[in-house]
């Protein structure tokens, strides 16, 4: 008789969706919040906490590994409270190095260096171990609603901490910086504790691998996977598309404090709008699927529609930087949360669909080569919009200009991620039973 473990229920998916808010409530303080101190209190380059984003994320181009490494063992539970540790430590360290650069620059870049690659492994090690946590432990009729769970809950763990932390923050200074920091990490690996405790259950003898694998086989392995077209398609358009989504995510509060005058606690909280809107998108898609069953096969018009409404967004960001002051601001930061919000869920539910269709069961290395192509893709999003906005001032000596041109170009990337979906729809592979297969006919509902 074949042993098995009982699925999760709904309170586990929830419990496992906490530890994602709690990864996520990390993340928005240092991808965030810091890069604004950095840029206006500081008056440091854009292009320093764009490089230190774009560590984080190239840290992250190791998941595939560290998800195997977790393979070994069989274990998921030491992988993400030990990832979550690191990261905790790291989100403080981020914050003491930027209370540092104010009067000791080198030392203070020198520790943020340390802080960032701590950051990416930890997320890295915990994100990819949840995700396979999620994947093992839940039915497959409820993987896509449990997928679309995690994240709404991360967004939720954003908008909570920047809510909070964005009050905490006024009136500034980086004693200030590095207390509320260090509170958010303490809280958060408190509540990954809390919320994975227990609920792997054992580890049965049949999911225990070998912890001496064949030689080169991740590698093999790897090269195979990457040899079906669905996966390098959709990989491509996960990166055009991923770094729209990312482009914007450091300028956006240096954007703010710029052009409109915002103090950080002002933009951190236009930030919990940002994210606000996007937990409202996600919401949003998986409600209409329910009042409307014969929508719930269309998830490619879903991503295009998510696309180009998020390219109306940018491009409404990119007038408000020519207005100034005048224009509705929080207004086209709830509509860019929003759409990204539809695009964003859209895309994880056609990822969830897709991840199990091809000549064999390879889901954790498909799923892999996707996150790395957001990491990377992430990492640029962010290095480059920092450099285009830096090199931009230095040309048209006009925040204002700079700006606008920056969310230009995000709207562009948008349009084209756009083009690219309409690919995801044609015959990519065949199924186990030899059936040609499309997203469309192979994606379930995202509720």
């Amino acid at each position: 008789m074949r042993e098995t473990l009982r699925p999760l229920s709904w309170l586990g998916i929830v419990r496992l969706g906490l530890v994602q808010a709690a990864l996520g409530a990390i993340i928005v303080l240092t991808t965030s919040t810091l890069n604004r101190v950095m840029v206006v209190e500081l008056a440091l380059p854009a292009m320093l906490p764009g490089v230190l984003v774009g560590l984080h994320y190239a840290m992250q181009v190791f998941r595939p590994r560290l998800g195997y490494g977790s393979d070994l063992g069989g274990r998921r539970t030491p992988w993400i409270i030990g990832g979550m540790a690191v990261l905790a430590i790291g989100g403080a360290l981020a914050a003491v190095a930027t209370a540092w650069m104010a009067t000791w620059l080198l030392a203070g870049i020198t520790l943020a260096v340390i802080a960032f690659i701590m950051i990416g492994i930890g997320v890295g090690a915990a994100g990819t171990s949840l995700l396979v946590l999620l994947a093992k432990r839940t039915a497959p009729a409820r993987r896509s609603a449990a997928a679309s769970i995690a994240w709404v809950m991360m967004i939720a763990g954003f908008i909570v901490t920047t809510l909070v932390a964005g009050r905490a923050l006024d009136p500034y200074s980086g004693s200030r910086l590095v207390i509320v920091s260090s509170a958010v990490s303490a809280i958060a690996l408190f509540v990954t504790i809390i919320g994975i405790w227990g609920i792997e259950g054992e580890t049965l003898p049949s999911e225990r691998v070998s912890a001496a694998p064949r030689e080169g086989s991740f590698s093999k392995e790897l090269k195979e996977v990457w040899t079906e077209p669905k996966v390098r398609r959709f990989a491509v358009f996960i990166f055009v598309s991923m770094l729209a989504y990312s482009a914007q995510d450091l300028i956006l509060e240096p954007f703010a404090g710029a052009v409109f005058g915002m103090t950080p606690g002002e933009t951190t909280r236009l930030s919990g709008v940002q994210h606000g809107g996007a937990l409202t998108g996600m919401i949003l898609v998986p409600v209409i699927n329910m009042l409307m069953p014969s929508w719930r096969m269309q998830t490619r018009p879903w991503i295009i529609s998510g696309c180009i409404a998020s390219a109306l967004a940018l491009f409404s960001l990119a007038l408000a930087a020519l207005v100034g002051p005048r224009w509705p601001l929080q207004l086209s930061v709830l509509a860019l949360g929003v759409t990204n919000g539809v695009y964003a869920i859209a895309a994880l539910g056609a990822m969830m669909n897709l991840v199990g269709a091809g000549h064999r069961k390879r889901e954790g290395t498909r799923m892999g080569v996707w996150g790395a192509s957001q990491a990377i893709s992430f990492g640029l999003g962010g290095l480059l919009g920092t450099l285009v906005s830096d090199a931009a001032r230095h040309f048209l000596s006009s925040p204002s200009l700079s700006y606008a041109l920056v969310f230009t170009a995000e709207a562009g990337l948008f349009v084209m991620a756009a083009y690219l979906a309409l690919w995801i729809g044609e015959p990519l592979a065949k199924d186990d039973t030899g059936n040609s297969m499309t997203l469309a006919s192979h994606a379930g509902s995202t509720t």
